[in-house]
């Protein structure tokens, strides 16, 4: 009962990064990030005292926004594109 299989994972990367294969790209990582942190915002309104999977979802935010910040300075355009369409607070 995974939520996050590898079809998904392809669709993710594909309608977010260049190709199904893309997984590098800052675009495909951002949005399964985001993809992740959803179930996981999900997982917690259930289970208030899972602190293991509390922890897991704050580095996750981290690294979203670490890559967040990375693609702001690389291209503006790209990371204005990809704030859109996972609409994303910023």
């Amino acid at each position: 009962m995974a939520y996050l299989t590898a079809e998904k994972k392809q669709e993710l990367f594909g309608k977010y990064g260049k190709s199904n294969t893309d997984t590098g790209s800052p675009e495909s990582q951002i949005a399964l990030f985001s993809y992740r942190i959803s179930h996981l915002t999900e997982h917690l309104k259930n289970n208030k005292h899972d602190y293991g999977t509390q922890r897991s979802l704050l580095r996750l935010v981290g690294k979203r926004r670490k890559l967040l910040m990375y693609l702001k300075e690389v291209d503006i355009e790209r990371y204005r594109a990809i704030i859109k369409t996972l609409n994303l607070r910023k």
